[in-house]
């Protein structure tokens, strides 16, 4: 993957021009988005997942929750896809398994936003709801192997482009088996699976299933942990396994696939120059300004005196930071507050006719 450049003017002609770029499409992204919308600003999105729900779908997808108001009960995964599913009616545009490296405040107010994908936008706004951080791959620590990453080696996702050659699928989780069954069950040849150890973390008619390619040399299994690599210049050939016994266990590999799960960082955060305490962002709680004219923060990642950490105060920052948006991007106006129930106007927007 190519670095991401250093911020400046270059590449302002062809950015994405938006009235607000969200941070985040964790539950309180999406609903920033549903916010911004009815206030009739159009939102991007860059998340660095490549499904929405953020931390709460990553960490505890599958897990209930009870405290979200009119919903006795519910999991972070259909809290996500309801979200997700209420914020569609304005038309977002996401930017998936993307990370937002830079912000960069321009002449005209503007604030430049690039990303490690290599993105370019120009956005009046800009919204931080990015939860604990980005969540970004967990890598293999082997000396070289960064140099094929996105060419020959990839995290917690497949490429497109269907395998020629040997695949070596590294992971304990479902993602990983399920891949390489998957690969298997297509009738690809040279799949191998690797763990660290002889268990596996997934629904039981999986491993089954897994065990069964394994036993009819469908599918290779490598339990070990890789320490080294082999490269025929100039690409990627094997990868070396450690074996418990001793010695080195070669599998051939001409694309790495690892799920070796993700872990948040703020680390690109902290490189805008905008106020933090503790690792949070501190915000206006009238209006979820950061320090940062334009930049606005709700969920997690914002701190103020008193916070506390529910989704539910996240959705209450989020609709402070709409309308602390809409007074910033038009300044004197007056903007009278209205209601789902009862504005036409909003009920235009959301395409649902006239007030009862």
């Amino acid at each position: 993957m190519q670095p991401t450049p250093a911020p400046g003017t270059a590449g302002l002609e062809a950015a994405i021009t938006t009235d607000a770029l969200v941070i985040g499409a964790g539950p309180v992204g999406l609903f920033q988005v549903f916010q911004l919308g009815l206030l009739n600003i159009q939102a991007h999105v860059v998340d660095a997942l490549p499904f929405p729900g953020g931390q709460c779908t990553q960490l505890y997808g599958d897990k209930p929750i009870y405290d979200i108001p009119a919903i006795p009960v519910c999991t972070a995964a259909e809290l996500a896809q309801q979200l997700h599913t209420q914020a569609a009616v304005f038309q977002p545009h996401y930017h998936w398994a993307d990370c937002v490296q830079h912000i960069t405040p321009q002449p005209d107010s503007r604030l430049q936003v690039q990303t490690r994908n290599g993105l370019n936008f120009l956005a009046r706004t800009v919204f931080i709801t990015a939860g604990a951080g980005a969540f970004v791959p967990r890598t293999l620590k082997l000396d070289g192997l960064a140099a094929f990453e996105g060419t020959q080696v990839f995290y917690q996702s497949a490429p497109d482009t269907p395998p020629s050659g040997a695949v070596l699928v590294i992971g304990g989780d479902v993602d990983a088996v399920q891949r390489a069954v998957d690969l298997a069950r297509a009738g690809h040849t040279g799949i191998t699976l690797s763990h660290r150890r002889d268990q596996f973390d997934a629904p039981a008619a999986l491993l089954a299933e897994m065990r069964a390619l394994v036993a009819t040399g469908h599918l290779a299994l490598c339990i070990g942990l890789p320490t080294e690599l082999r490269i025929e210049a100039p690409s990627l050939s094997a990868l070396g396994f450690a074996r418990a016994q001793g010695g080195t266990q070669w599998v051939n590999a001409t694309r790495v696939e690892a799920y070796l799960g993700v872990s948040p960082t703020l680390s690109p955060l902290t490189q805008w120059g905008i106020d933090l305490e503790r690792k949070a962002v501190r915000i206006d709680t009238a209006t979820g300004a950061t320090s940062l004219p334009g930049v606005f923060a709700a969920g997690d990642v914002a701190s103020y005196p008193g916070k506390k950490k529910l989704i539910v105060c996240g959705f209450h920052e989020a609709c402070m930071a709409a309308y602390g948006a809409q007074a910033y991007l038009w300044p004197g106006q007056n903007f009278p507050l209205q209601y789902t129930s009862s504005s036409t106007h909003l009920l235009q927007l959301l395409g649902v006719g006239s007030p009862r």
